[in-house]
């Protein structure tokens, strides 16, 4: 991940390898509820491209999602992180985040509201191709990409990395316009095989066209290296898991964006 010297770097444009990458704040409302995103494109690639609409974990926008922002910049992506919390709500311990992240989940008209609100700002962008725009969601941020997905927006793909594939009204899958595919770990105890399972079950009621692929031995947040390596927590991360799902995650956004 990149250290957040190099972070703010690159938020001016400038960065010590003199890369590319651009990234800057983008400041957008969901109703009276202002927001705040960051926005990553490389400036090597020319014209309209696909957007990448990334949403946070359960601590919001912060360096981790920003960092795989410019990553997909780096691969050709206009990438924006979505504020589902609201500008300077950065839950900063366990229990912050928990509290924080339940009005959402308990609350999915209003998760559905703050996600279509980032859609429409990465839509807007004169570097994004309209009709090729995807989205891919971390732990609480892959419960949010698919609630954009259940709510019928009109995107091609979802990637969810570790996340809670939970959905109280199964009927909404039937909303679902794109292609799916969700990264889990196979050990992972916040999501558990039952609530895999369910998922699927609802997929496939739908006639969704998706994809579930579990990483042996990973548990949940394998993707971050902030999570440390104690498995015995449910929280860890794997270098081979976190690998490995993001070349599937390159594999799919290159296929459904042809």
């Amino acid at each position: 991940m990149r250290p957040l010297a190099a972070v703010v770097a690159l938020a001016v444009g400038v960065s010590a390898a003199g890369a590319a990458v651009q990234t800057r704040v983008v400041d957008y409302s969901q109703g009276t509820t202002a927001l705040e995103g960051f926005l990553a494109w490389d400036d090597a690639f020319q014209g309209p491209r696909p957007g990448v609409l990334v949403v946070h974990e359960w601590t919001g926008l912060g360096n981790y999602v920003k960092s795989r922002a410019e990553q997909l910049a780096a691969l050709g992506y206009v990438a924006f992180c979505a504020d589902i919390y609201g500008k300077g709500v950065r839950p900063s311990t366990p229990e912050a985040a928990g509290k924080t992240s339940a009005i959402y989940k308990n609350d999915r008209s209003l998760t559905r509201a703050r996600v279509n609100a980032a859609l429409a700002q990465l839509r807007a962008n004169p570097l994004v191709d309209s009709r090729r725009i995807a989205a891919i969601g971390y732990c609480f941020g892959g419960m949010v990409a698919l609630e954009l997905a259940r709510s019928g927006a009109d995107i091609a793909g979802v990637v969810v990395f570790h996340g809670d594939l939970s959905n109280p009204t199964a009927a909404d899958d039937a909303n679902i316009k794109c292609r799916v595919l969700a990264l889990q770990g196979g050990d992972d105890p916040f999501v558990t095989a039952k609530d895999v399972m369910a998922f699927e079950n609802g997929m496939r009621t739908a006639a969704v066209n998706w994809e579930v692929v579990q990483y042996g031995g990973a548990v949940h947040s394998y993707t971050n290296p902030d999570s440390g390596n104690d498995k015995s927590k449910g929280v860890a991360y794997n270098a081979q898991a976190d690998r490995r799902s993001w070349q599937a995650m390159k594999g799919f956004l290159a296929e459904i964006f042809g």
